[in-house]
């Protein structure tokens, strides 16, 4: 744990309930992200029903999270909280609407089954929006201290690490049982570590006259036209989330390619323990490096292993092994990196456009997972029907294993290729967009003075190293 810093806005209380909450929510994610596609593809429904389904649903994504962004942005509560009203109400129904997406019964048919789905999954969708959107614009809220924010968010993702390595064992062990119980299971626990953040966090770096200006819709856009940096970023966030099909398919690459749905832990475990070390060394990287350069030299080093990988294929179990580990250090460190750009585009955003519109910025964060979740999922269950992947109905790999199911060559090298290559691909038009991203973290601290009343525009414009 960090040691106590004078210039710090928080206590240690704090920011271990702050850390804790992301334990819970990242289970939450992980549980649809990684596990939603392999249930869809066992409960007997064409798998081009599922993927298109999944993408219907997104709509309302689209929707859901600039507007959800704007209400946050103007609703005032008369505590004079910002972001803990929303949060209490998400921690309460997350772990219901996670259920019950869970929950498809059995005896439905096709139509009735996939009804279920996409209802169970647009509550989902809209409270986990609840879940995400407070919690990171809160960021801003509890303190100003960039080195602080950075502190934050770098031990938080060791946190979200800890969800995500709970979700990736005990869910395939969990699951030998059924995917229902699995899921009960997983969501209460995640609901236990998210109720701290309601209790012990506090918001004092938010003056409501100050912060939230009265603008409208069409200001909204405004705002976003000018933060280019914004979209410039979660362009090339989008383009790599959108592609990164392995997550939907480790389960049956482990079934079917490996001979155990267990040998995803392997899998999972490799790609995300350096993740663990690389979240706890960041605050020291980030003091000598500029965390976007980081970002960039990652990005290109996982274009290069993922390339080996694929072209060297899984035969040789032992050399696939040595390369998912080596390559899952610089994975590790861009998904650590991930999400401490937004607040920096938000110090953007108001200092170009002197609207301060936080929760529409961190909206933009949200919708990004959200629907590049969503595309990932459907698509790599689009393509495995174009490689002829057969259809299973059943609750579990166990009873999927006295199936005793053969997979085509088509199918195999289909699963393959949606495995491995279909990643890369996603990170190399990503590269395309992070070449026009010139944002450094001396200047956003800059920005914060600015934005803060702490200095002047015309003194900051003397000191950035760019005119932004």
């Amino acid at each position: 744990m960090a040691k106590e810093n004078p210039n710090y806005m928080t206590t240690k209380k704090e920011r271990l309930s702050y850390w804790t909450y992301f334990v819970g929510q990242n289970v939450y994610y992980n549980i649809t992200f990684i596990y939603l596609s392999a249930y869809l593809a066992m409960q007997g429904i064409a798998l081009w029903k599922v993927s298109l389904v999944l993408l219907v649903v997104k709509i309302w994504d689209a929707v859901n999270d600039p507007i959800f962004g704007y209400i946050f942005d103007k609703v005032k509560f008369k505590n004079g909280q910002k972001s803990m009203p929303w949060l209490r109400i998400a921690v309460t129904f997350i772990p219901v609407v996670t259920i019950a997406v869970f929950a498809i019964p059995g005896g439905f048919s096709e139509t009735g089954k996939l009804v279920w789905f996409a209802v169970a999954y647009l509550l989902w969708d809209t409270i986990y929006t609840l879940t995400d959107v407070p919690a990171y614009s809160m960021l801003n809220t509890m303190t100003d201290n960039l080195q602080e924010r950075n502190l934050l968010l770098s031990v938080n993702r060791v946190f979200s690490g800890a969800g995500y390595l709970l979700c990736v064992v005990a869910m395939p062990l969990l699951i030998g049982k059924s995917y229902s119980f699995a899921v009960i299971v997983l969501s209460i626990l995640s609901a236990l570590s998210m109720v701290p953040l309601c209790i012990f966090c506090k918001e004092r770096n938010y003056d409501p006259a100050r912060d939230e200006g009265d603008f409208s819709f069409r200001q909204m856009f405004e705002y976003l036209g000018k933060n280019k940096y914004l979209l410039t970023y979660y362009g090339g966030y989008m383009a790599t989330d959108a592609l990164k099909t392995s997550a939907a398919t480790t389960l049956f690459v482990s079934f079917f390619l490996f001979g155990s749905e267990l040998y995803s832990i392997v899998l999972n475990l490799l790609g995300m323990v350096p993740g663990v070390f690389a979240a706890m060394l960041m605050p020291t990287i980030l003091k000598k490096l500029d965390k976007f350069k980081v970002l960039f030299w990652c990005n290109i080093v996982n274009i290069l292993s993922g390339l080996l990988i694929y072209f060297l294929g899984y035969e040789n179990q032992t050399l696939f092994l040595v390369l998912t580990c080596i390559r899952a250090v610089p994975m590790c460190l861009v998904g650590v990196l991930a999400f401490m750009f937004t607040p920096d585009c938000a110090e953007y955003g108001q200092y170009k456009s002197g609207i301060s519109a936080k929760g529409i910025t961190f909206a933009i964060q949200t919708f990004s997972v959200k629907i590049t979740g969503a595309v990932s999922s459907s698509l790599a269950l689009f393509l495995l029907g174009l490689f002829a992947f057969p259809r299973i109905e059943t609750d579990s790999f166990a009873e999927l294993a006295a199936m005793n199911i053969q997979l085509s060559q088509t199918a195999t090298s289909g699963l393959w290729f949606v495995y491995a290559l279909v990643p890369v691909i996603g990170m190399i038009i990503s590269t395309f967009f992070y070449l026009n991203y010139h944002l450094t973290d001396k200047d956003v601290q800059i920005m914060a003075k600015v934005n803060s009343g702490e200095i002047s525009r015309e003194e900051a414009e003397k000191l950035l190293s760019r005119k932004y």
